[in-house]
Formats: C-alpha cells, structure tokens, sequence
C-alpha cells in the first residue's frame, strides 16, 4: 500500500472508530466499553482511536467524559469525572514515555498553567520510569476525579497518590487535544469527529 492509500486508509479508520456507538467500540483489538463508573459518575465514551508513529501503531486510547464533547475546548470545560485510558500496542521505555508526555503537556498549555503542573509532571515522570517498560497489552489510565485530583492507574492499580493540582489533568489531556498533538487522526477520533478520505 503506498503512502497515499495508507493515509486515505487511516483516517477513514480513525472517523469509523469516533462515530457515537451504543456497544463497546473496538480498536485495533482493544474493547473499550460504552460507559463506565468513575467518582460516582457515569461516563461515556466520547471516542477511541489509534495511535501511529509513521505507520506503527504505538497504543489506542479513549476518551470518558460526563457527555459528548466534539471540541477540545468543550472537553476541558467539561465538569465532572474524566479518563483518558490507553492500551499499549507495542514495546515502548517507560521513561521515554514519560518524557514524550511531559514535552507534549510543555509544547501544548500556556505557560502559567504549564507551571503549576510542574509538581505533578515530575510525579508522572517518576511513575513511568520505575515502570522502566510497557510492552503490548498493558494498560493505564489517567482519570480525574473533582476534589480528589489526578490517579495514574497502572494495570488496574493506583501508581501512588492523586495529583492534586487541577491544571495537571488539563495540560496531559492537551498532549492529544492542543494545538500541536501527539496525533491528528487520534485526535480527531478522540473527539468523535469524522473526517473526508482523501479523494472524496
């Protein structure tokens, strides 16, 4: 498949997997479920997708809000519980990974609110580190609980205590929502936005 057909090919799966569904949603092989209990709240999936570093799929991730949002800005401003979960597709260090996100929240938020999410970076930092690697088919999850904070949830379990600063949660969910985001396609599938093929 050349580059242009493999281009056409993604984005048209990255608008399939946005698409509002009343079952569980799969990508790549990944489950993710229509709703799911966080903070006492009722979440709803608000989209899944993939994603790709060149034409390598990295991990999937979906997105748990209180409604349907369809901009980052009405994510953000969204009250209530929120997770960001995500399955690894491949082998990655899990102090690349760290690193990889802590220059995604840098590269995306305003610099003031960047800086009282310092505190939590370096703890996020530190938790992916000790991991030293994910390999396909671990799982975690940032989920955001008003009051409470921030929880990295590593294979079903907390990695420490929550992160308390309100702006941390904020500037991770901008490594896939801000202007310069990790992935376009998984963004937009984040958002459930479905988007042309190329040709059409």
């Amino acid at each position: 498949m050349n580059r242009r057909n493999w281009l056409a090919a993604a984005i048209l799966c990255a608008s399939a997997l946005a698409r509002a569904s009343d079952g569980p949603v799969e990508v790549a092989g990944v489950r993710y479920e229509p709703t799911l209990k966080l903070g006492g709240s009722t979440l709803l999936l608000n989209g899944a997708g993939i994603r790709y570093r060149t034409v390598v799929k990295v991990y999937t991730a979906g997105l748990y809000l209180g409604g349907k949002a369809s901009t980052p800005e009405a994510v953000l401003a969204a009250p209530g519980p929120k997770r960001l979960a995500v399955t690894m597709l491949r082998e990655i260090d899990g102090n690349d990974l760290g690193k990889l996100f802590t220059k995604g929240m840098q590269d995306n938020s305003p610099r003031d609110e960047f800086s009282k999410a310092i505190p939590g970076t370096f703890k996020m930092g530190e938790i992916f580190a000790s991991r030293k690697k994910l390999v396909q088919g671990d799982q975690f999850s940032v989920d955001y609980v008003p009051g409470s904070g921030t929880t990295v949830v590593i294979n079903g379990k907390a990695a420490g205590e929550p992160i308390r600063e309100p702006e941390f949660f904020t500037c991770m969910l901008r490594i896939w929502l801000g202007r310069s985001p990790a992935d376009h396609l998984l963004k937009d599938a984040l958002l459930g936005v479905q988007r042309q093929t190329i040709g059409q």
